[in-house]
């Protein structure tokens, strides 16, 4: 399918944790567009903004999608300033998702902003699952993520919800085992989980976070290296479009 950008109508907006917020935008197209792990790009309307900002999907559904992201910057305090009701510039489904796989036993690893795209993930998935979340002080998404048949293990930086420390130290105290992982968050926890995973002999996929510029893959703005029978032994990849999911074997994380 093409990239197009609508008009989206939101229906639902509420802020779920400290600066954390819950867009459902309805728009039809874009919902039929989606599978789990792409992203979509919102648009400003604030006229000295001018590249949209990529947000990852939370959930599908039939006629919508939900979005939850942090405010970070200039656009993303615009987003939390709508309104139920209003209108927003939304871009049908971007990038390349994860690909769920026929296991026993999923693991899904998500940090802060980077749990949102394990939501839509576990519903798909058929599998048992398991998801552990960190964060810096305020947990989201566990419910969602129990109503979608995961058995939720939490970790805080703080201590102040679950387990005091990171997720890779909660799944080795706890004992956390599966025959596959998914992962998304900040660089420094996929590369961790990937070192992990390397040693227990256990794919994973990994979905990257990178600052984006155009979101579509023209700019070349957000390229990581990836391993490739090359004679230099790797290739650029636009972590936009080919990703952002990857298998955490296949990235080169030490670049």
């Amino acid at each position: 399918m093409s990239k197009k950008v609508a008009e989206g109508k939101i229906v639902q907006h509420t802020e779920i944790a400290a600066d954390v917020y819950r867009m459902v935008i309805e728009n039809k197209e874009v919902a039929a567009s989606a599978s789990c792990g792409q992203f979509v790009n919102l648009y400003p309307r604030a006229k000295h903004t001018l590249l949209p900002r990529p947000i990852s999907i939370c959930e599908i559904g039939e006629e919508t999608i939900t979005l939850v992201y942090g405010v970070v910057g200039e656009g993303t305090k615009e987003f939390a300033s709508y309104k139920v009701g209003e209108t927003i510039r939304i871009s049908t489904a971007v990038g390349t998702g994860f690909k769920p796989q026929n296991t026993k036993c999923a693991v899904l690893v998500g940090g802060g902003i980077g749990v949102p795209p394990l939501v839509e993930l576990a519903k798909q998935l058929t599998c048992e699952k398991v998801a552990v979340i960190g964060f810096r002080d305020e947990p989201f998404l566990k419910e969602e993520l129990e109503k979608a048949g995961a058995k939720v293990y939490i970790a805080t930086d703080s201590g102040k919800a679950g387990f005091k420390g990171n997720v890779i130290e909660l799944i080795k105290e706890e004992g956390i085992e599966g025959d596959y992982f998914y992962s998304c968050g900040p660089k420094v926890m996929l590369k961790a989980l990937a070192d992990y995973c390397m040693a227990k002999n256990v794919p994973v996929q990994v979905s990257l976070e990178e600052r984006m510029g155009c979101g579509y893959g023209a700019c070349v703005g957000c390229v990581c290296k990836v391993k490739e029978s090359t004679e230099s032994g790797y290739e650029h990849k636009k972590v936009c479009k080919d990703g952002p999911v990857f298998l955490g074997s296949e990235v080169i994380w030490n670049d």
